[in-house]
This record gives structure tokens, C-alpha cells and sequence, in this order.
């Protein structure tokens, strides 16, 4: 009882200093590599352990269902060898929405209808042995592999998310980092958080490729 009442506490203290934009959750490691352009950043992420949800239809309603799977299972809705384990909260939380992205060159993205995945990457204390099990079907543990990302920061509500996507994209038009995959968004704050403290990011994955014209 203590155990989840201290849990609980927590997240409240959490919210209450996250409004003011204050962050005090882990968050996955990263080197930058690169800074291509003004507000870009080129990110090399070591491996990472995450809870993951894909929900057939993309939109508010869906996303708000994948979050609260989500905080469930962080929140105990799981098995350990310990029993049911209350898992920190951490940061970002990666929201891929097929429904409201439809790229063209040079991102080559796989449409399936509008579906959208919705991940919470767990604490790096945790591996695919240590880390709780969900209770529920829907939820999966997936190992995201190393991988380097180009990010845009922004501030705001985020729901211009695929206004920042294209604007990333055409900010490494020209440079030597190309996009070999889709984009998403990251959002590090909850909805209460005052909009021009929000910490969001498009992000895309890359490569390094050569180009004609000088390197940035």
C-alpha cells in the first residue's frame, strides 16, 4: 500500500513542478552529433527498451486509449517476479500517427490505413529480462535498436506536429543527413504544462549520405 501511495506522490509532485515546464523524469541516452541547421539536431541513440502499443486507428480518441494502456501498465498492470511493479515515468513518449502523415520524396513511408503506435520507453535499468511483463495483449515490449535521428525542437500545443515534420525535413534538404524512414513526434511534457515551456520534437530517422553541394 505505502509502495503505491509514495508512487502516486510522486507523480503528483512531478505535475505540479511539470507545469512550470520542469522535468524530472529519465530520459533515454543520446549523443548529438550534428547540428545541421538552427533548431536541428543530429541524434545518436544507444539502444533502447520501450512499452508499445499500435492501435488500428489513428486520432485523439486513440491516442488518449494507447496512453492510458500505457500508464496502466507502468502503473501495475504487469507481472515481475516480484509481482505487480509500479515503473517510473519517463520521457519522451513517441507518437507515430499514420492517419495525418502522408510523405513524398525523399521519405518513402508505408501507409496501412490510419493506425497509429504510441511507445513509453522504460527506465535503462530495466532489460527484456528484468522488465515487467503486461497484463494486457495489447501492450508489447519492443527493443528499439541504435539509431540516428534528426530532431526539431518546438514549443507549443504540438498539434501542428506535421507542419514541424515537413519543415525538418526541408531543413536537411541539401545537407548530408538523409531521411531513411518515417517521421514522428516526441512529446516530453503532459497537457497541463504552460504551452510556450512545452518541450516537443519531429523527429526522422537518418543517414549520413554524400552530397553535391557544401556539407552542413
Amino acid at each position: 500500500m505505502w509502495q503505491a501511495v509514495s508512487y502516486y506522490a510522486v507523480l503528483v509532485i512531478e505535475s505540479v513542478v511539470g507545469v512550470f515546464g520542469i522535468r524530472l523524469y529519465e530520459e533515454p541516452r543520446y549523443t548529438v552529433i550534428a547540428r545541421p541547421a538552427d533548431h536541428v539536431e543530429i541524434r545518436r541513440y544507444t539502444p533502447r527498451l520501450a512499452a508499445e502499443v499500435a492501435l488500428p486507428q489513428g486520432g485523439d480518441a486513440a491516442r488518449s486509449r494507447a496512453f492510458q494502456l500505457l500508464f496502466d501498465y507502468i502503473a501495475g498492470a504487469n507481472r515481475s517476479a516480484r509481482g505487480a511493479e509500479k515503473v517510473a515515468m519517463t520521457v519522451p513518449v513517441s507518437v507515430r500517427d499514420n492517419e495525418r502523415v502522408a510523405m513524398t520524396s525523399p521519405v518513402d513511408v508505408s501507409e496501412d490505413g490510419e493506425a497509429m503506435r504510441m511507445r513509453f520507453f522504460l527506465p535503462a535499468k530495466y532489460s527484456r529480462d528484468t522488465a515487467p511483463l503486461p497484463a494486457d495483449d495489447r501492450v508489447k515490449l519492443v527493443t528499439v535498436p541504435e539509431e540516428t535521428v534528426a530532431i526539431l525542437r518546438y514549443s507549443g500545443l504540438g498539434s501542428d506536429f506535421e507542419k514541424r515534420q515537413f519543415d525538418l525535413i526541408a531543413e536537411l534538404t541539401g545537407s548530408r543527413w538523409r531521411p531513411v524512414g518515417a517521421p514522428y513526434t516526441l512529446y516530453y511534457d503532459a497537457p497541463f504544462t504552460l504551452p510556450f515551456l512545452r518541450r516537443n520534437e519531429a523527429a526522422i530517422p537518418v543517414e549520413r549520405a554524400e552530397t553535391t553541394s557544401p556539407p552542413r
